[in-house]
């Protein structure tokens, strides 16, 4: 089948992102393997299109107005257990990641039970983690695929950069994850599966069941948070630094008064003040006049300037 072939036409944004909001993409291929990317890439430049990168959805914003381009859709899903390692495309949902490892009794990605629709791919360049572990914390190697060069390469830990939620990845949107190794650590089965029931009950709890993009905030250095206003950090957050060091921002929102906030079809989760939900017809301009207005409330509140973790795609 020819690439013109594969591509499909005016596809809906909503079924590809746990926000489910956005209008149609002009172009849309679903990518299975290296052929698929190179010919999409190729596709792109004989037509003067823009290309964006799509994984799971579980951490951007679409737009409502659509996309004038193409969307590769990153699915190669191949995996395989090998002594304490994994090998994995980036289209492997962290769900089927965790069940691997568990199969093969290995340690490591018990965080992620509950997660929805996270790729391996997106946990890679967003740094995912939860709970004092992190991607950076299990990652051997990636391969890449550089579209400026329009070739394959393969990258060691160090090389990718990683740092709280961000990696090269993120800085150089030229590489694309493709696949990678996880090092994983053997570990008593039942144990395993006991830490990802923790997981995935701790996730049924606290957070929303609404549709949402997970942690629309980044959390904050508590120094930055102590330099803006000293004497408030001091009576309201000093006590509150997570285990990893970090101030919750979902903690900093909740302190703003604004948990349930209600913009249109979009809220302020009830059960988690940094995730935003949709009640049912929400807008993506809903949500980012949301956010705008949170960032807003907090910086003149508390003098704390909030980063966003989700991303804003194809705008």
């Amino acid at each position: 089948m020819s690439i013109k072939e594969k591509i499909r036409e005016n596809i809906s944004l909503k079924e590809f992102n746990t926000f489910r909001v956005g209008g149609e993409v002009k172009y849309y291929l679903e990518v299975k393997s290296k052929d698929d990317l190179m010919d999409g890439f190729q596709f792109a430049q004989e037509n003067e299109l823009k290309t964006y990168i799509l994984g799971g959805g579980s951490n951007i914003v679409t737009p409502d107005s659509g996309i004038n381009g193409l969307v590769l859709h990153i699915s190669n899903d191949e995996k395989q257990a090998k002594g304490d390692r994994l090998d994995l495309g980036a289209g492997v949902s962290l769900a089927q990641a965790a069940s691997l490892a568990l199969n093969s009794s290995l340690s490591g990605l018990e965080w992620s039970s509950g997660i929805p629709r996270a790729t391996v791919g997106g946990a890679i360049r967003g740094n995912a983690g939860a709970f004092g572990t992190c991607m950076q914390d299990i990652v051997e190697t990636v391969e890449i695929y550089n579209s400026k060069r329009n070739e394959f390469e393969t990258l060691s830990k160090n090389m990718c950069l990683f740092s709280y939620r961000s990696s090269i990845f993120k800085q150089k949107p030229q590489f694309l994850v493709w696949k990678t190794i996880l090092k994983l650590e053997h570990k008593e089965k039942n144990e395993i599966e006991e830490k990802m029931e923790e997981s995935l009950e701790f996730r049924k709890t606290k957070y929303p069941q609404l549709p949402s993009a997970g942690s629309v905030f980044t959390n904050i250095d508590p120094e930055i948070a102590k330099q803006a206003n000293p004497i408030l950090f001091n009576r309201e957050f000093k006590d509150k630094i997570g285990r990893e060091g970090w101030l919750s921002a979902g903690l900093i929102i909740e302190k703003a008064g604004l948990k349930g906030k209600s913009m249109g079809g979009i809220k302020i989760s009830l059960e988690h003040a940094n995730h935003i939900v949709n009640t049912g017809k929400g807008t993506s301009e809903e949500i980012i006049m949301m956010i705008s207005y949170i960032k807003q409330q907090v910086r003149n509140k508390f003098g704390i300037q909030l980063v966003e973790e989700v991303t804003y795609f194809g705008f």
